[in-house]
C-alpha cells in the first residue's frame, strides 16, 4: 500500500522528463488482500475451460461375463472367447486392465463458476495497490531495476509504430523485463502442445490505456509479453496472473486519472461500479507494540491480577521436612536441639570414661607408639624433600631426562 500525494507524469519522447503530476488515486490505498486475489482469480480462471468426457461405453465394450463361483477365481466378468491371451482377463471393473475409469468424466459436470462481483472488485482494487509496491513487483519476478517510479505513469503511449513503443519502453527501464520474456518462450510440456497453444511465454508490462490513447492496443500487439486492458476493463486475471500480486503496470495520463472515477476514493463511492466503496484498513497503525504500550491506552488499564494460593497442594512428610514438622509441632525444634546437645554431652562422658579406664602403662604406650609414627612420617617426608631437590637441580643444570635410571645408565 502506497501514501504518497501525487504521481509524477512523464513525456513519451524518450527524455524522461517530468512534465506534470497527478493526485494518488484512492485505490492504490486499500489493503493488499493476497487471499481475496488468490481466491478470485481460482474462481475466474475455471470459467475458460470446456467441457469434455470420455465415451460413455469407454472400457466396456466386451461381451464379457462373470464364471460365478466354484472355479477358484474372482467373480469380476471375464473376456470370452478362447485361443488368445485376451480371453479370460478380468474386464468392467476399473481395478482392471483396459476397463473403464472410476467416476467417468460427463459432461454436465460444474466446469465454471460464479464468483461474488464486490469480491472481484476488491480483488482488482488490490492487484493494482500491490503494483506500486516495487518490492512485490520485484517479487514476482519482474526486472524493473531501472524504472524510475511505481506507479509509472507516461504522458502519451500513442506512437506511430510498434518500434517507437518498444524504444519509448526501453527508455523507462522496460528492456529488461521484455528480453526476460522474450528468453522465456519455450515449448508447452504434455499433449497441451497440440491443442493449439504449442508455446508458452512470460508475462510482461500491462500497459493500461484510457479513451484517448486506445491506439496502443493496436500497436502493442505484437510486443511479446506486452499485454494492454481499457481502464474500464481491468480484470484479475491480467493483473494479477497466476493468481501472483506485483504485476508490473504502466498507466497513460487519462486512464490513471480515471482511477477516482472506476473505484471511487474513500470520501466518495464509484461513479461507474453502482454501490461499491473501496475496502479500509482495519487498522491505521499497525504497529500494535507502540499502541499498547502508550500512555493512553495504559492509563486505562486495571493493575495486573496476581493469584495467591491459599494453602500448598504438594503434601510434604512432616517426618522428613523439618519446616512441616515445626509447622505441626512447635515444639519439635526445641526438641532437636536438646536431643542434639544429649547427644553431645553422651559422646564426651564416653570419651572421658575410656580415657579414665586406661592404666598407665597403656597410656606410656601409646606416646611411644605415637611418637614412632609421627618420626617415620617425618623421615618420609624428609626423603622425598631431598629428592625433590636434587631432581630440580639436575632440571636446572639440564642433565634429567624423565625415564632414565641407573640400572639404564651401568648398561
Amino acid at each position: 500500500m502506497t501514501s504518497r500525494p501525487v504521481v509524477s507524469v512523464y513525456k513519451s519522447d524518450n527524455s524522461k522528463e517530468i512534465v506534470d503530476s497527478a493526485p494518488m488515486p484512492g485505490v492504490f490505498t486499500v489493503p493488499i488482500r493476497n487471499d481475496v486475489v488468490q481466491f478470485v482469480h481460482t474462481q475466474l480462471a475455471k470459467n475458460r475451460r470446456q467441457g469434455h468426457a470420455v465415451f460413455h461405453q469407454a472400457g466396456q465394450e466386451h461381451s464379457a461375463e462373470s464364471w460365478g463361483t466354484g472355479r477358484a477365481v474372482a467373480r469380476i466378468p471375464r473376456i470370452s472367447g478362447s485361443g488368445t491371451s485376451r480371453s479370460g482377463q478380468a474386464t468392467f471393473g476399473n481395478m482392471c486392465r483396459k476397463a473403464r475409469m472410476f467416476a467417468p468424466l460427463k459432461i454436465w459436470r460444474k466446469w465454471h463458476r460464479k464468483c461474488n462481483i464486490t469480491q472481484r472488485r476488491h480483488a482488482i482494487a488490490a492487484a493494482l495497490a500491490a503494483s506500486a509496491c516495487t518490492p512485490l513487483v520485484m517479487a514476482r519476478g519482474h526486472r524493473v531495476e531501472q524504472v524510475p517510479e511505481f506507479p509509472l505513469v507516461v504522458e502519451n503511449l500513442n506512437a506511430p509504430n510498434t518500434k517507437s513503443l518498444l524504444t519509448t519502453l526501453n527508455s523507462f527501464g522496460a528492456g529488461q523485463d521484455l528480453a526476460k520474456v522474450r528468453k522465456s518462450k519455450h515449448t508447452r510440456s504434455g499433449v497441451g502442445k497440440f491443442r493449439n497453444s504449442r508455446y508458452v511465454v512470460g508475462k510482461g508490462p500491462l500497459i493500461i490505456y484510457g479513451n484517448e490513447t486506445e491506439g496502443v492496443k493496436r500497436i502493442a500487439k505484437n510486443l511479446p509479453g506486452v499485454d494492454t486492458c481499457h481502464v474500464n476493463r481491468l480484470n484479475i486475471l491480467q493483473l494479477a496472473p497466476g493468481g501472483h500480486l506485483g504485476r508490473f503496470l504502466i498507466f497513460t495520463k487519462d486512464a490513471f486519472k480515471a482511477l477516482n472515477t472506476v473505484f471511487g476514493t474513500h470520501r466518495y463511492a464509484s461513479l461507474e461500479k453502482s454501490g461499491y466503496k473501496l475496502n479500509r484498513n482495519v487498522m491505521s497503525c499497525a504497529d500494535l507494540a507502540r499502541i499498547i504500550n502508550s500512555d493512553q491506552v495504559q492509563s486505562k488499564l486495571r493493575d495486573i491480577k496476581t493469584s495467591v494460593r491459599m494453602h500448598d497442594k504438594t503434601k510434604k512428610n512432616p517426618l522428613t521436612n523439618k519446616a512441616m514438622m515445626n509447622r505441626l509441632n512447635p515444639f519439635a525444634k526445641k526438641k532437636a536441639e536438646i536431643l542434639a546437645k544429649a547427644e553431645k554431652e553422651r559422646q564426651a562422658a564416653k570419651a572421658k570414661a575410656l580415657k579414665a579406664k586406661k592404666t598407665k602403662a597403656q597410656r606410656v604406650a601409646k606416646t611411644k607408639r605415637s611418637a614412632t609414627y609421627q618420626g617415620l612420617q617425618d623421615g618420609l617426608n624428609d626423603a622425598f624433600k631431598k629428592a625433590e631437590d636434587i631432581i630440580a637441580e639436575e632440571e636446572k643444570a639440564g642433565n634429567y631426562v624423565p625415564g632414565d635410571t641407573s640400572e639404564e645408565e651401568s648398561d
